[in-house]
């Protein structure tokens, strides 16, 4: 047993100080797959945008984290009942609930991974909670909504959960964008439980709207910002794209495990300990250094797509609420192949289209809940005075077409 003191702090650029609540919660800090959150960018590619945005998924954690031990507090302030044991299983869910997330966030999904990133953070639990002798057992069932106290769930996983308390706030401070900060200290102070539902109370009721509106300005500037996605799709084509040659045999230079899951295909059916291993392994220094070295590769298309992240130099991308026509995507096709000596089915690695939806809240989910003064509970939509937050309940779709900078736009 080690005499290392387990109660340390952590020093946040948004809190001040987060207190680790006790030795588990640390050893599972310390833990080499918890640790390896901090080489994972928590906006992926958006410092492309954003150049403060470096923050990683292990920030995110802590501070979801931190967000959960305030709830906790609260509540019970107001007379929930909480065990100790329901309070640790709490911080453990919240702080394990983005372990499974791969180099760059998403891209990986898209591209050589076949599993959601939640499904690979239950992967992580599970092996963890054998190493622990079983004390995340409970955190396990919460996370995977089996527990029967249902606000539980609603901490970790909800239109207003502890995730998006933080990482709105997060991403707003260090990608600068000032709309999507949030005042969680005053949603935090509203929250209480009614019918074993997380609710909030209706005097909180503008710091709702406040947050859901920052949460749709964060999607439209930050996260679904132009550039941020031509620049997660050149990744996605490029990780396409190097194991579209390895499987034809081809030479591709890259780390071990990156290497392990380009050859395989990796469902969630045969996602064993070796692959889960191998994915512990994996960061987004494998992606970095891959790219450094494709941009020299032989390949056309590789080295392209590569040398477009590492420079920045990105291709063009037009967003439109209508579609585009089809015919654009074609002549832009022929024209790239021919004048490249490439296929037109290889040219679709440059030149594509695609849609984006907004929605910040979802009347199709699971409700944000007001307890008003006369006890009855309503949707946040209908006890809301404000048309904007009935708009922000419909999706908004924006369509895109990506193609290289050299090509004519004129007709778009």
């Amino acid at each position: 047993m080690s005499n290392t003191n387990k109660l340390k702090i952590f020093n946040d650029p948004i809190y001040g100080f987060i207190t680790i609540p006790n030795t588990l919660i640390y050893d599972l800090i310390q833990h080499p797959y918890f640790q390896r959150l901090r080489r994972i960018t928590q906006m992926g590619l958006s410092y492309l945008v954003y150049p403060g945005a470096h923050h990683t998924r292990f920030h995110h954690a802590i501070g979801a984290m931190h967000m959960m031990q305030k709830a906790v507090e609260v509540l019970r302030s107001k007379e929930v009942l909480i065990t100790k044991e329901e309070e640790n299983a709490l911080f453990i869910a919240i702080l394990l609930h983005d372990i499974g997330h791969g180099p760059f966030s998403h891209t990986l999904e898209h591209s050589i991974v076949e599993v959601h990133h939640e499904e690979i953070s239950l992967l992580f639990m599970n092996k963890l909670n054998e190493e622990f002798n079983g004390q995340l057992s409970l955190a396990i069932q919460i996370f995977k909504g089996e527990y029967h106290r249902k606000f539980m769930l609603q901490l970790i996983s909800s239109q207003l959960d502890m995730d998006r308390m933080d990482y709105l706030k997060r991403d707003s401070f260090y990608s600068g964008v000032a709309e999507g900060n949030i005042n969680s200290d005053r949603l935090i102070q509203m929250l209480n439980v009614a019918d074993d539902f997380l609710v909030m109370e209706e005097k909180g009721i503008y710091s709702i709207e406040k947050f859901l509106m920052a949460r749709r300005l964060m999607y439209w500037q930050a996260y679904l910002h132009k550039t941020s996605l031509v620049a997660e799709l050149t990744l996605t084509n490029s990780l396409k794209r190097a194991k579209e040659l390895l499987h034809k045999g081809i030479d591709i230079e890259c780390s071990k495990p990156l290497k392990h899951f380009m050859e395989h295909k990796i469902t969630l059916d045969n996602f064993s300990n070796t692959n889960l291993d191998s994915f512990a392994q994996l960061d987004d220094f494998d992606i970095i250094s891959a790219l450094k070295n494709w941009q020299y590769h032989d390949d056309f298309i590789l080295s392209s797509l590569s040398k477009m992240i590492i420079n920045r130099d990105l291709s063009k991308i037009k967003l439109n609420s209508e579609k585009f026509p089809k015919e654009v995507l074609v002549e832009m096709t022929t024209r790239f192949a021919k004048e490249h000596n490439i296929t037109e089915q290889e040219a679709k690695y440059f030149i594509f289209k695609g849609k984006i939806k907004n929605q910040a809240y979802s009347k199709d989910a699971e409700p944000i809940r007001i307890l008003k003064k006369d006890k009855t509970i309503e949707d946040v939509v209908e006890a809301s005075d404000q048309l904007n937050l009935k708009a922000l309940s419909k999706p908004v779709t924006k369509y895109f077409i990506c193609f290289p900078k050299l090509l004519d736009e004129n007709y778009l």
